[in-house]
């Protein structure tokens, strides 16, 4: 994405206000801080070196301590693992390793004495091939579950199973054709990701009732709202068309499955049909989507979802592939956090988040991971907490856990890791430049073991990790963090309180300030008489800022700052940020 998509226009900026419903009818997550917890690699209790349900269960006070409002966990559902648990075989079941449905009951029962709710990873673009629902589909042409999903014949004047002959030209995200020939039957099946994901294909009304049929048993049980994976995937064009290529053989599907023709349809039938009139809440992951539809699905009228997650952000430093990797501008990040904020103003409402466990780290790949590590990991904190919206935190984020530092391919366990290395290789890319971008962006960054303490394995498991424990957990860990009052995660302590407690920060008019300054972040969130001033800087050097339009910060309130000690005023008007520094004003 280039920056001239992202441009916000004098009227945009000036139109910042408060949801439609208010602050008085607002419901209850917007007040409200998710922590994502992935299972696999946040706390591991029988030693087998896979974090489980148990696990989870033994560290519900340390969130409470923390002060999240709701856990979403992503998949425990009984699977064969391609995905590391997003291909799924029984959406009724845990998978053994994560423990048992007891075990899942404790869970939900446990975050809800503490206060806390528990949100469930939905995902039903796909499922594994090893479901019931696709083991019965690819037995015959026949079987009324063939339509469940998308089967289609070869390409006319192709043999099955020859080059070319796919039903289209479709490229697969994890690499490869999206299709996949299938001997048994003589046709090929879509799976927009892994060969062992097959797609739904929600055009059947008995898929769709099928699907809110599960959400209403899960919601019985006890969760309290569904995280839902790719779901603007779902619709797609029926026609299934050629995409255009623009590099390499497979043409891009894009335009005929982001945010397809019957999306919105779909959307609010599953609302009405499973969580109507129950006390939930939801989030659509949304690759492609727009501010203008975004818009749309979160508008509380149209009763879809409640917000969305989009990747423009997390897309700015890359190119067509995740080994196109470029330096990442401020002035573009800025810009298109803002065409959010803005945009959503009215109508509609943000979920803010830096990374999760498709992203590497946030202090690595935003930050500085380095020397100024803290800092820049509170000032992260600082900028996103302060924007409107739902803030997300990824596990290890409230203390700053980097990047893996990963130099090898056989590091890495990842299966779109693994597929894009492969990929590269086949277009002659060098394997020190598709290494590299794998170090700097791979899943895998995201997913070794949570750094509980300094001891064997981070406290993690005293078994083997699934995946390698990094090397900095002795200085970098949950109990080294606890005991600084002058860490991040107490700085983040700080930021869940004031949205908890601040109607500005959770109400508040957004209207960025200096969109243009190189280095630093700044804007202001307004409420009635009330007005907060957020300042970060990005930069490892000291920054000298004049504010012309905020000269009142010089006899301001500081509601927070990521140092301990005061810096100097230079002069009216006039702030010198020490190097990755952030600070909160308030002027009544």
């Amino acid at each position: 994405m280039t920056s001239t998509a992202i441009v916000i226009n004098e009227e945009q900026a000036q139109i910042g206000r408060s949801p439609a419903s208010g602050p008085t009818a607002a419901p209850w997550w917007t007040t409200a801080v998710v922590y994502q917890i992935y299972p696999r690699s946040f706390a591991d209790s029988d030693g087998d070196g896979v974090g489980d349900l148990p696990g989870v269960i033994g560290r519900l006070d340390y969130l409470k301590t923390l002060g999240v409002d709701v856990i979403w966990l992503s998949p425990v559902y009984r699977s064969p693992q391609d995905d590391n648990g997003y291909d799924i075989s029984d959406y009724r079941d845990i998978q053994p390793e994560f423990g048992t449905l007891e075990d899942l009951d404790a869970l939900i029962a446990g975050a809800h004495e503490r206060g806390m709710k528990l949100v469930m990873d939905l995902v039903v673009n796909h499922t594994s091939d090893e479901h019931p629902w696709f083991i019965a589909s690819r037995s015959s042409l026949d079987d009324p579950k063939r339509d469940w999903y998308w089967w289609r014949p070869v390409r006319e004047g192709f043999h099955p199973g020859d080059p070319g002959g796919e039903p289209n030209n479709w490229g697969a995200a994890f690499g490869g054709s999206a299709w996949q020939y299938d001997e048994s039957s003589g046709e090929y099946y879509l799976h927009l990701f892994s060969t062992k994901q097959p797609d739904l294909n929600w055009e059947n009304p008995e898929v769709r009732a099928a699907v809110y049929e599960m959400m209403r048993w899960w919601v019985a049980r006890g969760v309290d709202g569904f995280r839902m994976d790719v779901i603007n995937f779902i619709s797609k064009d029926t026609a299934l068309p050629d995409g255009p290529v623009t590099r390499g053989r497979w043409g891009d599907g894009h335009p005929f499955y982001v945010s397809g023709p019957r999306i919105h349809e779909y959307l609010a039938e599953m609302h009405r049909e499973a969580l109507a009139g129950r006390h939930l809440v939801t989030v659509g992951e949304m690759p492609g989507a727009t501010v203008e539809q975004a818009r749309l699905f979160t508008d509380p009228i149209r009763t879809e979802v409640d917000m969305v997650f989009t990747f423009e952000h997390v897309s700015l430093d890359i190119g067509a592939n995740k080994w196109e990797v470029h330096p990442l501008r401020l002035t573009d990040l800025k810009a298109n956090l803002a065409s959010w904020q803005l945009g959503l103003a009215q109508v509609g409402w943000n979920s803010l988040c830096w990374n999760n466990h498709d992203q590497p780290r946030a202090v690595s790949r935003f930050g500085s991971d380095g020397e100024h590590r803290v800092a820049s990991a509170k000032t992260l904190g600082t900028i996103l907490h302060l924007h409107r919206g739902t803030p997300y935190i990824y596990q290890g984020e409230e203390f700053g856990m980097t990047n893996a530092g990963f130099t090898a391919i056989d590091q890495y366990r990842d299966v779109e890791a693994i597929g894009l290395y492969a990929e590269a290789g086949a277009h002659a890319v060098d394997s020190a430049v598709i290494l590299a971008a794998l170090a700097s962006h791979a899943r895998d960054n995201a997913r070794t073991p949570m750094q509980w303490t300094s001891g064997d394995n981070a406290g993690f498991t005293t078994g083997t990790p699934w995946l390698p424990v990094t090397p900095n957990h002795d200085t970098i860990n949950a109990d080294a963090a606890m005991a600084d009052p002058d860490s991040v995660f107490h700085h983040y302590r700080k930021l869940i309180d004031l949205r908890h407690t601040d109607r500005t920060v959770t109400y508040g008019d957004y209207r960025p300030v200096l969109l243009d300054h190189e280095q630093l972040f700044a804007f202001t969130r307004n409420l009635e008489a009330d007005t907060l001033l957020v300042l970060g800087s990005f930069t490892d050097q000291h920054l000298t800022i004049e504010l012309p339009e905020q000269a009142w910060v010089d006899t301001a309130e500081l509601v927070l700052g990521s140092h301990s000690r005061k810096s100097e005023t230079p002069a009216a008007g006039t702030l010198t940020l020490r190097p990755w520094e952030s600070r909160i004003y308030r002027k009544r």
